[in-house]
C-alpha cells in the first residue's frame, strides 16, 4: 500500500516572528507492507502550538528536552488521526489514535517503547470529538491541569493571575482556578477576549493589557491584596510587573513566554529581591512531566466537562494548507482557545 503524503516543512531556521515564506507544503510517497511491523494513520486533527517556534530555532534551550526542528524535513506534533492499515496487532484498521504524529497527511509509525501514540479506547473519554483529544484531553489539559495543581498549588481563597488567559492553556487553568474555589483574573489582547473570559469562562475579572500603558499599575488595580499564583504564559515586562504585585510564598508556574520567543530583546529581568524577601517560587515545566497521571487527568476532566462545570473553547482552521497561517495567528494573538487544523 502506498499513499503521497504532503506534509509542512520549514524552508529555514526562523529566529523572530513566523511568516507564511517560511514554511512549505513538500511531498512523498510513503509505502506500508502488511510484514512492516508499521502502522499508518490517516491524520484527521492537528494541534498548533507556540512552543514549535523555539524548536524551529538554530539554538534554543527548548533543544534540551525536545528535538529540533530540521529545515525541509516533516514536523512532529501532537495530533489525532485513525489507524488505516497496521501489521502490528496492538493497532487495528479504524482505530482512533492520539499522540505525536506530525503536520502531514499520514504518519507511519513502528510501535516501540517510546512511542508516545496511544488509542482512545477508554470509557472515560471515547464519547468526547476527536479535537478534544489533542486540547482538553490532551496535553493542553495536561499542562492546564498538571501546571495549576501540581506546580502552582491552590488553596481556597488565593488570588490567581493568568496571563494569556483566553489561550488553549490559560482559558481552562482560570477555570481551574474558579472550581479550586480561588479569586481569578485573567489579561488577553482584545476586548472580545476579556468579555469571553468573564461572561463563558467565569473569571472574576479579565483586562485588556494592550490598553494598560503601567502593568504594575494595573495589576495593582485588580490585586490591592497582592497576588498568591500566577499561571505564567508570556513573559518579558509582565513577569516582572507580577513579581512586583506578589504577596509573600507567592508561586509562579511558567508555562509559557510567548512574548519572548519572537524577540530577543524582551527577556524578563525580574526584580531578584521580589523574589528573595516575598520567597516566590517560580518553576518552569511542560506538559509531559505529568505524563504518568494523564490518565487520571483525563478521567477528572472529561468528568467536569460532561456535569458542565467546563468549557471548552477552540480554533479550528481547515486543510494542510491552513497549517502555517494557522501557526502564525498564534503570535498575532488572532486564536481563541485551543488552535487546530482539521484535514478531513
Amino acid at each position: 500500500m502506498e499513499v503521497e503524503n504532503r506534509y509542512v516543512a520549514v524552508r529555514h531556521h526562523v529566529e523572530r516572528y513566523p511568516s507564511e515564506e517560511d514554511f512549505e507544503v513538500k511531498a512523498a510517497a510513503v509505502g506500508w507492507t502488511p510484514g512492516s511491523g508499521e502502522v499508518l494513520v490517516k491524520n484527521l486533527y492537528l494541534s498548533i502550538d507556540p512552543y514549535q517556534l523555539n524548536r524551529m530555532k538554530r539554538h534554543s534551550a527548548s533543544h534540551h528536552s525536545v528535538e529540533v526542528i530540521v529545515p525541509g524535513e516533516r514536523i512532529s506534533a501532537y495530533g489525532a488521526g485513525e489507524v488505516v492499515a497496521s501489521a502490528c496487532a496492538q493497532y487495528k484498521e479504524g482505530d482512533v489514535v492520539v499522540g505525536v504524529l506530525a503536520w502531514e497527511d499520514y504518519t507511519m509509525f513502528r510501535p516501540d517503547a517510546t512511542t508516545l501514540i496511544g488509542k482512545v479506547d477508554d470509557a472515560s473519554s471515547s464519547g468526547f470529538p476527536m479535537s478534544y483529544h489533542i486540547g482538553v484531553l490532551g496535553t493542553s489539559g495536561m499542562t492546564a491541569y498538571g501546571g495549576f495543581y501540581e506546580v502552582c498549588k491552590p488553596q481556597r481563597g488565593e488570588k490567581v493571575f493568568v496571563s494569556a488567559a483566553s489561550g488553549s492553556v490559560g482559558s481552562l487553568v482560570g477555570q481551574f482556578a474558579k472550581l479550586a474555589g480561588c479569586y481569578v483574573v485573567g489579561c488577553a489582547s482584545t476586548q472580545a477576549k476579556v468579555d469571553l473570559l468573564k461572561d463563558k469562562l467565569g473569571f472574576d475579572d479579565a483586562f485588556n493589557y494592550k490598553e494598560e500603558p503601567d502593568l504594575k499599575s494595573a495589576l495593582k488595580k485588580y490585586f490591592p491584596d497582592g497576588i498568591d499564583i500566577y499561571f505564567e504564559n508570556v513573559g518579558g515586562e509582565m513577569l516582572e510587573a507580577v513579581l512586583a504585585n506578589m504577596n509573600a510564598y507567592g508561586r509562579v508556574a511558567v508555562c509559557g513566554a510567548i512574548a519572548e520567543y519572537t524577540d530577543r530583546g524582551r527577556r524578563a529581568a525580574p526584580d531578584l529581591l521580589e523574589v528573595i524577601y516575598k520567597r516566590i517560587t517560580l518553576r518552569g515545566f511542560f506538559a509531559f512531566d505529568f505524563v504518568t497521571k494523564f490518565q487520571e487527568y483525563v478521567e477528572i476532566i472529561g468528568d467536569l466537562i460532561t456535569e458542565g462545570k467546563l468549557q471548552v473553547v477552540e480554533d479550528i482552521s481547515d486543510g494542510l494548507e491552513s497549517v502555517p497561517s494557522a501557526f502564525i495567528a498564534l503570535f498575532r494573538g488572532e486564536n481563541v482557545g485551543k488552535k487546530l487544523v482539521k484535514l478531513a
